[in-house]
C-alpha cells in the first residue's frame, strides 16, 4: 500500500485560480506519487511534492508566498518522518528557494529541529542553498493594496503541504508557508513546529492549514494524529478536532492526515482546499477544490 495526499491552503481562492490551483495540487501529488511508485520513500515523497508547490507562484509558500508588513517574503516549513520521529524545520528564513530543502537539510544535518532567521538562512548558506528572491509581482501588488489599506487578507490561503505512506509502511508529513498577508516580521506560525501545523508517527501523518496562532495553542496536528492513534478513522478525527477549534475559536481550518493502513481524511472549515490524493486503492490522481 501506498498513498499520498496534497493540500494547497484552506482560504478564499479568487474564482479565476481555483482550476489551476487544483492542477497545481495534482501535479504536486503525482510528482510525490511517481517516486514512491519507483521504491522512494514517503520523506521524499512529501520532499518533492512541496517542494512543487512552492515553485508554483500560485500558493503562498516559497516564490509567491504572501509578504510581510515590512514587503519582505518571511517563509516556514517543516518535515517529519513518522518511523523515527525526526523532524526539521526552517522559520523566519528569507530568500530562499524552496524552504522546505532547507527544512530537511536540518533535520538530516544538523541536531536541531528548528532554526530561525538569520542562522537558518546562514545555515542553508552553508549547505549550498543560492540566494534568491521569492517576491512576485502579483504578491506585490497585493501587498501594496493590503498596505494601504492597513489590512492584509485574513482569508488568504496560508499553507502548502504533504503526508504520505510508503510501501515500507512509513509515514511522512511536510509543509511550507509564507504565512499570513502583512503580518509582524519575526512572526512564527503553526507550519514549522511538530505538532502544530505538522506531524508524523509511526501510525498518522498530518498537514495543517489556516490560523496558527490557534493551532499552535492546541497542537492541532498531534491532537488528530493521537486520535488516529487511538483507533478514530483520519476523517472523522480531522473533523473532531476542527469542530472543537471551531466552537472555541472559530477558527478557520483545513487539514490533510493519512493512517498507516493508507486512508486519508481531508477536512476543512473554509470555501476551499485545493487537494489532491492517491492510494493504492484509486487508479490516478484525485483533486479538488473543496471537499
Amino acid at each position: 500500500m501506498i498513498a499520498i495526499a496534497v493540500h494547497g491552503g484552506a482560504g478564499h481562492w479568487a474564482e479565476d485560480e481555483r482550476a489551476d490551483a487544483e492542477e497545481g495540487v495534482r501535479a504536486a501529488a503525482a510528482a510525490g506519487w511517481d517516486l514512491m511508485a519507483v521504491g522512494g520513500s514517503a520523506l521524499d515523497a512529501v520532499t518533492v511534492a512541496v517542494a512543487a508547490l512552492e515553485d508554483d507562484p500560485l500558493f503562498n509558500a516559497g516564490t509567491g508566498a504572501v509578504l510581510n508588513a515590512e514587503g519582505a517574503a518571511e517563509l516556514d516549513a517543516s518535515v517529519m518522518r513518522g518511523d523515527t520521529l525526526a523532524s526539521g524545520g526552517v522559520t523566519c528564513i528569507r530568500r530562499v528557494r524552496n524552504p522546505i530543502l532547507v527544512a530537511r537539510r536540518v533535520m538530516e544535518s544538523t541536531d536541531c529541529v528548528l532554526l530561525a532567521g538569520e542562522h537558518a538562512l546562514a545555515f542553508a548558506r552553508e549547505q549550498g542553498f543560492g540566494d534568491f528572491d521569492p517576491v512576485t509581482p502579483r504578491r506585490l501588488a497585493r501587498w501594496a493594496a493590503a498596505k494601504a489599506k492597513q489590512q492584509g487578507d485574513a482569508l488568504v490561503p496560508g499553507t502548502v503541504g504533504a503526508v504520505a505512506l510508503d510501501g515500507d509502511g512509513r509515514l511522512a508529513a511536510a509543509t511550507s508557508t509564507g504565512g499570513r498577508e502583512l503580518k509582524r516580521p519575526g512572526r512564527v506560525g503553526d507550519s514549522p513546529i511538530p505538532g502544530a501545523g505538522n506531524y508524523a508517527s509511526a501510525r498518522a501523518a498530518v498537514s495543517a492549514t489556516g490560523w496558527g496562532e490557534f493551532m499552535m495553542r492546541t497542537a492541532t496536528a498531534k491532537a488528530i494524529a493521537t486520535r488516529i492513534e487511538n483507533g478514530e478513522s483520519p476523517a472523522s478525527a480531522a473533523q473532531a478536532v476542527l469542530e472543537e477549534m471551531a466552537a472555541r475559536f472559530a477558527a478557520r481550518i483545513g487539514v490533510i492526515c493519512l493512517d498507516a493502513q493508507g486512508e486519508i481524511g481531508i477536512v476543512h472549515g473554509t470555501e476551499g482546499m485545493p487537494h489532491a490524493w492517491r492510494s493504492s486503492r484509486d487508479g490516478g490522481v484525485l483533486a479538488r477544490f473543496s471537499a
